[in-house]
């Protein structure tokens, strides 16, 4: 399945030239030339795998449109700008961009970046497989360590996503909550526990020795397979 790909730009010819590129790279890309209709289709929770971002949009300028996402995913976010000076790379950056790339580009440079943004999402399975359990990434579906049929809420999932990305590593608190919920947002550490033991429940043979998720004490949490 190819990737999808969202790209803000008010600049015609440069939408046209980055979409066409990209799309002769397998991606499958979606324009939008203004913030404000990018905001809608950020807040109605469609799923893409790269959001390609200009700075200076009609209605919603690109750091706002990214830390929208940052409230609701970790998918990576390219900002394309003719503001390149530090401050404005570092403002991006801040805002949670994970790259940033000054106007006038070269193509094959944005290919390269957009490539490395990417290539990590590539190898991420669609379905996560847990012991005897399966959840499907995409369309947050799955069957317990019983084979029951689950349904998991986005938070769930995106909580799940992030220890996939870290198997085998501490994830702290701090991060955790900053990733899945946002800056924005002030759930407890007690709710990351609720999540912990509702996982348990549905994937530990044995919820009081679990194989699967693991509470690191006075740090976070460690997800192993």
């Amino acid at each position: 399945m190819a990737q999808q790909v969202l790209l803000v730009e008010d600049e015609e010819s440069i939408a046209e030239m980055v979409a066409l590129n990209l799309g002769l790279e397998g991606y499958e890309v979606e324009v939008i030339t203004t913030g404000t209709e990018a905001a809608e289709v950020i807040a109605s929770n469609r799923d893409f795998d790269l959001f390609i971002l200009d700075v200076m949009l009609p209605g919603v300028n690109g750091v706002d449109l990214c830390r929208m996402i940052r409230k609701k995913s970790d998918t990576p976010v390219l900002f394309l700008s003719a503001k390149g000076t530090t401050t404005d790379r570092i403002e991006g950056l801040k805002a949670g961009g994970n790259d940033y790339l000054p106007k006038p580009f070269d193509l094959e440079e944005l290919l390269l970046r957009v490539n490395v943004l990417t290539q990590g999402i590539k190898a991420e399975e669609e379905e996560l497989s847990i012991g005897n359990a399966t959840v499907n990434m995409k369309t947050f579906e799955g069957t317990d360590k019983d084979g029951n049929q689950i349904s998991l809420s986005k938070k769930e999932v995106d909580l799940l996503r992030l220890f996939a990305q870290h198997e085998g590593e501490v994830v702290s608190r701090a991060e955790i909550l900053d990733k899945v919920w946002g800056q924005d947002q002030y759930p407890t550490t007690r709710t990351i526990d609720n999540f912990i033991l509702h996982f348990r429940k549905l994937f530990e043979e044995n919820p009081r020795d679990p194989r699967y998720f693991h509470s690191i004490r006075g740090v976070g949490y460690k997800f192993t397979k």
